[in-house]
């Protein structure tokens, strides 16, 4: 009998969320496809069905997570308003993004640095500078506003590049402390991350 795409995605989301879950609270190396297997509740050769190792499976995590941070900023920077405004837009779906998503944003950020040293096939390595382009795009969106800022005025005359980084960097800084709360509702979330938003993009708007 075939299987459903549908029941396969709904499957391999299962997977990236409980490994996501697991990086995040015991660290890529020590989790094993014993713990990722038990949080899913399937057996081990399901997991290996899905994916052929415990690196694919982070690929897989990876790509995910920037998915969804994309798929929340990324309308926001093709609505109309000033630099200023769409960057702010932009910034504070990021940072909810962060907030509803928090194991995601960890996983790819301690990803690319801890698993430099990890053995790799020429296959997974060539995903994974995919993948890393595909941050870096992600990137340049908030590069081409912040350039559009300056030429409008709304946003002081920053360098674009040194401006960007200082920009997610700062915001991507939320996942050190932020913890999701049982009791958290969408209102508290969206005025965290308008308060965050506000702090950070005071050092390059326009005064």
């Amino acid at each position: 009998m075939t299987k459903s795409p549908e029941l396969d995605m709904s499957i391999r989301e299962k997977i990236l969320d409980a490994a996501a879950a697991a990086f995040t609270r015991r660290g890529f190396s020590k989790t094993t496809m014993d713990d990722i297997a038990k949080s899913v509740g399937a057996t081990k050769g399901l997991i290996y069905y899905h994916f052929p190792s415990k690196f694919d499976i982070y690929l897989g995590g990876y790509e995910l997570g920037m998915n969804k941070v994309k798929q929340a900023v990324e309308p926001m920077a093709d609505q109309g308003g000033s630099g200023l405004e769409r960057l702010r837009q932009m910034s504070i779906a990021h940072v909810r993004n962060l907030m509803i998503n928090p194991k995601y944003h960890h996983l790819i950020h301690q990803g690319v640095r801890d698993q430099a040293s990890e053995s790799m096939t020429v296959r997974q390595r060539e995903s994974l500078m995919e993948l890393n382009q595909l941050r870096k795009d992600y990137e340049l969106i908030f590069r081409g506003i912040i350039e559009d800022g300056v030429a409008d005025g709304s946003l002081r005359a920053v360098d674009p590049v040194l401006a960007t980084r200082v920009l997610l960097s700062s915001l991507n800084a939320v996942d050190m402390w932020y913890r999701e709360m049982d009791d958290q509702s969408e209102d508290k979330i969206q005025a965290m991350a308008e308060g965050v938003v506000d702090l950070v993009i005071g050092g390059v708007q326009a005064h």
